[in-house]
């Protein structure tokens, strides 16, 4: 009954959030009363207005962006544009300076900062709107094309209504298809929420809001673009959503960049969902209606369509009404993968959305687990092309990195469900034979870059009493360690040590499938003894199980090390080939189940 349950409530917000809602924030919108204050006399004069371009290695564009700022209409005097470079580490400030100064007189309106240290986004536009003495701040990235009468519009809007914030409408000419179907989407959203009560948020690429309404945003803020403007809607006012001020975006996205932006936007999504609970006040029935069907709901989207996947997969043998939807849902990752993987099935037009959807949210679930396991805490960054072997950083790119992250994601998850039953009894057990945690976290090397090396803590079930290398130091297991509990042995054996690590899965810091990470004490040595030993794991994050793992056992020499380190390499340029990755990976899993059911762990 409560599989059946959470099967049918998954299943059911499924279909309320992408059908259900649309409809009914549009029937609702319709009926709306305007607001009360839209006939209000415009005053005389136009209020002063400070807009501010953030810039962070933005080289390509920011010439382009301060000719179009320049060409902007406003009154003389009564507006002034900033544009903060946040520590960039190319031409950006050279060039920003260059373009701003052969503008002539039209550059009196500009002010350029440069920082010298990157501060981030959010602690660069703290200091930069604290710094403003006008009535209004406009905020707009650099990638963004305006048109010529946006402040004009936002201006007047301003000097007649006293708002939240104003945004306009966004295109991506340059777009795929299922990007510009998807920003049409959202410009009808918007234009929706905004006639029931406000837009729930604004678009990144411009927006402007009152001065005196502003406060600090705290450092660790995602999207700057919803909780800034949300704050202010807070305090009582509404936003504006002016579908005829349309904002360009100039800036193409790259498969594994437009997989890094929703992997944030899944991330902000749930610090959205979080922070900005006051948005569900019953005294403002639209704006709750937004926030809980909309944003709220959109947070946790990706785990409740996991949840319907599994419910529906686990009782598809009791019912043929649950069988139907598992093969459904089934069917739609299915198709969304090979539109994934392969560009020419995608073009289909019944595909490409799919496609999207389950790449998004498989990005957006990714994001929400690493913000959850305290991720996107750091300065901004921008993503730039960088070769390694003629590649990027990573060995997987594209739709192949998009395919073997979602897959990690939905085979991790499912082995903490299905496994789950087992964690009580494990954890019992090892509390009984011996003194000490449950859990053991161990240092080690993850994925490794021509520039860095990631470290991060393994997680496993303990299988060696608390004071193994007390004495010792760091050593291999040997056969029949003494160190080893009698619980701990039978937990090697079946490799049930390992289900733990399917958290570090989800944290990002491991793939199901790859080479063996190693503790750094061991690292230097096996460097120096094996040649390319360090490559290993170059561009390729290691995994609970692998090539190596499948075919030989435990480590315990450094010959058992230089004989695996044949297969990592193995491993490594299988998925470097495109569409090989994927069988694989499944091949060493099913070999990997072998293992398990007839003990051959050691």
């Amino acid at each position: 009954m409560i599989a059946e349950t959470v099967c049918l409530v998954s299943c059911g917000l499924v279909a309320y959030h992408h059908l259900g809602y649309p409809l009914a924030l549009k029937a609702l919108a319709r009926r709306a009363p305007p607001p009360s204050n839209a006939s209000g006399a415009e005053r005389p004069g136009l209020p002063s207005m400070t807009m501010i371009v953030p810039a962070y290695n933005e080289e390509r564009f920011i010439a382009a962006k301060v000719r179009n700022c320049a060409d902007l209409d406003y009154p003389e005097g009564r507006l002034r544009i900033v544009v903060v470079c946040d520590g960039c580490t190319d031409a950006t400030v050279e060039r920003a300076r260059a373009a701003i100064d052969s503008l002539g007189e039209r550059a009196e309106r500009f002010e350029l900062v440069d920082q010298a240290i990157n501060r981030g986004k959010v602690a660069t536009l703290n200091v930069a709107i604290a710094a403003c003495e006008t009535e209004l701040v406009a905020l707009s990235d650099a990638s963004a094309g305006l048109p010529q009468d946006a402040l004009l519009k936002s201006g007047r809007r301003f000097a007649r209504e006293p708002f939240a914030f104003l945004t306009g409408a966004y295109s991506m000419p340059t777009g795929t298809k299922a990007q510009k179907l998807y920003w049409r989407y959202q410009t009808s959203l918007k234009e929706d929420e905004a006639a029931l009560d406000s837009p729930f948020g604004a678009h990144g690429a411009f927006y402007v809001f009152p001065r005196a309404q502003w406060t600090p945003l705290a450092r660790d803020t995602i999207n700057d673009d919803v909780v800034l403007p949300m704050r202010i809607v807070q305090r009582g006012l509404r936003g504006v959503y002016d579908s005829s001020i349309v904002v360009v975006e100039c800036e193409d996205d790259r498969p594994a960049d437009d997989l890094r932006r929703r992997q944030r936007l899944g991330a902000g999504a749930m610090q959205q969902a979080v922070r900005l609970w006051r948005l569900a006040d019953p005294r403002r029935p639209g704006l709750a209606f937004v926030y809980l069907s909309g944003k709220a709901l959109r947070a946790i989207m990706p785990f409740v369509l996991l949840a319907a996947f599994v419910t529906s997969l686990a009782l598809s043998l009791s019912s043929p009404f649950f069988a139907f939807l598992a093969f459904a849902q089934l069917a739609i990752y299915a198709i969304g993968a090979m539109g994934m993987l392969f560009p020419r099935f995608a073009n289909l037009p019944v595909v490409r959305p799919i496609a999207y959807l389950v790449s998004g949210y498989s990005a957006a679930g990714y994001g929400a687990v690493r913000y959850i396991f305290g991720d996107y805490r750091t300065p901004w960054t921008r993503v730039v092309p960088s070769t390694f072997y003629g590649q990027d950083e990573e060995m997987l790119t594209g739709r192949a990195a998009i395919g073997k992250r979602t897959l990690d994601i939905v085979v991790a998850s499912l082995v903490l469900v299905v496994f789950a039953v087992v964690f009580v009894p494990i954890a019992l057990a090892i509390k009984l034979e011996s003194k000490g945690p449950v859990f053991y976290r161990q240092l080690r090397v993850g994925l490794r870059t021509p520039r860095q090396s990631r470290l991060f803590y393994l997680t496993k079930f303990r299988t060696m009493r608390t004071d193994a290398e007390t004495k010792s130091g760091a050593v291999w297991a040997t056969e029949r360690d003494p160190r080893i509990t009698r619980v701990g042995n039978f937990l090697r054996k079946s490799r049930l040590d390992e289900l733990p690590q399917c958290m570090d899965v989800l944290r990002g810091d491991m793939s199901i499938v790859g080479p063996r990470p190693e503790r750094p004490q061991f690292f230097a040595m096996l460097e120096r003894e094996i040649p390319f030993y360090s490559e290993r794991t170059y561009g390729v994050k290691p995994g609970i199980t692998g090539l190596a793992q499948v075919e030989l056992p435990y480590d315990s020499s450094v010959e058992d090390v230089r004989a695996k380190v044949l297969r990592d390499h193995a491993y490594a340029l299988h998925v470097s080939e495109p569409g090989k990755w994927l069988a694989t990976d499944l091949g060493i899993m099913f070999r990997t189940f072998a293992v398990m059911i007839l003990g051959k762990g050691r």
